[in-house]
């Protein structure tokens, strides 16, 4: 089996990594502490639970996410940043900046390029800051 390289350039590393909205959606409810699965789900409405799944398992093997699962019934498994997924706040906090400067005299709503759950989807659920 053939492994795939990474890009050389850290601008296509990031966005191989975070590819797609959830991608960044997910760090950015996870820089407000460590989440059970069905906590991100439900702080994502529109999110599949294929695609949480799917997001979850690439940042594990990437080493942005630890996931600790807990002997316990029913079973426990939460989600935590590493510190190199903590390191993305700056980033995220950046991205926030930015878009909050763009004006919303348009909503997205009514963009034929974004669905409703997309409009949904980029609304903070929590603060950036902790």
């Amino acid at each position: 089996m053939k492994q795939k390289n990474s890009p050389c350039c850290g601008v296509a590393r990031f966005l191989a990594l975070l590819e797609g909205p959830w991608a960044t959606l997910i760090v950015r409810e996870l820089l407000g502490g460590p989440l059970r699965f069905t906590q991100l789900k439900q702080a994502l409405p529109g999110i599949s639970a294929h695609t949480l799944t799917h997001r979850l398992k690439g940042f594990e093997r990437h080493k942005l996410v630890t996931r600790t699962a807990y002997a316990e019934t029913p079973p426990r498994v939460v989600y935590e940043l590493t510190p190199l997924g903590q390191e993305l706040r700056d980033v995220l906090e950046a991205m926030r900046r930015w878009g909050d400067l763009v004006p919303d005299e348009i909503p997205l709503e009514n963009d034929p390029e974004h669905s409703p759950a997309d409009t949904e989807a980029i609304k903070p659920r929590r603060s950036l800051k902790r």
